[in-house]
């Protein structure tokens, strides 16, 4: 098994409505990449990874441009292209194919259309994946790794022992929204990176996103990190305490 990067914790039929923006966010939002900068056949991507050009991908890349906000979209593609850097420099095989799914597809589940599903966003974003990837006959063991990878990406430490789709989806959103291992890429290719998926105002706007997606099923951030998004910004929110649950337990002693 490859070795944890020594980091203490990482930070996220399908067809969904728009993803994670406030009203102030939809005013503000940027217009989408002119056709000339989308993935098209043989696109090299950036910062010396390539993008997918399977139809599996091309069609992925459709998908999620059209049925998420800029936030999302931008978000996810930059998370495939860190992440991809991150597993080169810990040299982990990857598959490009799956790990670019995975990240196109981690954040789905703060989509409205899954705001009353009663399950983790992520677990709502592995199984969209994971439908859309037997749709188009994937075998079952790939769509197993991009199931896992979605559903542990907000999971401290565990993801950088499994495959290595699993552990480099998590490096990417570590990256990107907690900035973890952040020297460890240069800034000619973050440049480049964000050059082609801007990040404008990201901070707010991606807390904001997690807010909108896992407000409406707080039981969900029992033990996980999203309990902390709404204790900053849902008023009254209590946060699960695991020590109260062993206490009330309906065993005697």
């Amino acid at each position: 098994m490859p070795s944890a990067p020594g980091v203490p914790f990482p930070c996220p039929a399908p067809r969904t409505r728009t993803v994670g923006a406030s009203d102030d966010d939809k005013e503000q939002e940027m217009p989408m990449e002119s056709p000339t900068d989308r993935p098209s056949r043989g696109a090299p991507g950036a910062a010396g990874v390539a993008v997918p050009d399977s139809a599996l991908a091309r069609e992925a890349t459709e998908l999620i441009r059209d049925t998420t906000g800029e936030l999302i979209y931008h978000h996810s593609r930059r998370v495939y292209f860190f992440g991809s850097l991150q597993a080169r420099g810990r040299g982990l095989a990857v598959d490009p194919e799956l790990l670019y799914v995975g990240a196109l597809f981690h954040d789905v589940g703060l989509g409205e259309a899954h705001r009353g599903s009663g399950r983790r966003f992520e677990i709502d974003g592995a199984e969209e994946a994971a439908a859309f990837l037997r749709a188009h006959g994937m075998p079952e063991e790939a769509v197993r790794r991009v199931w896992t990878a979605i559903a542990l990406h907000t999971t401290p430490e565990i993801p950088a022992y499994l495959e290595p789709e699993v552990a480099a989806l998590t490096a990417g959103v570590e990256y990107d929204v907690l900035g973890i291992g952040f020297d460890g890429i240069g800034p000619a290719e973050r440049a480049e990176i964000t050059a082609l998926h801007p990040r404008p105002d990201f901070k707010r706007r991606i807390l904001a996103a997690f807010t909108e997606g896992v407000a409406p099923k707080p039981e969900t951030t029992f033990g996980n990190v999203k309990a902390d998004v709404l204790a900053h910004f849902v008023p009254g929110f209590r946060r699960g305490d695991f020590v109260e649950v062993v206490r009330a337990s309906p065993w005697p002693e």
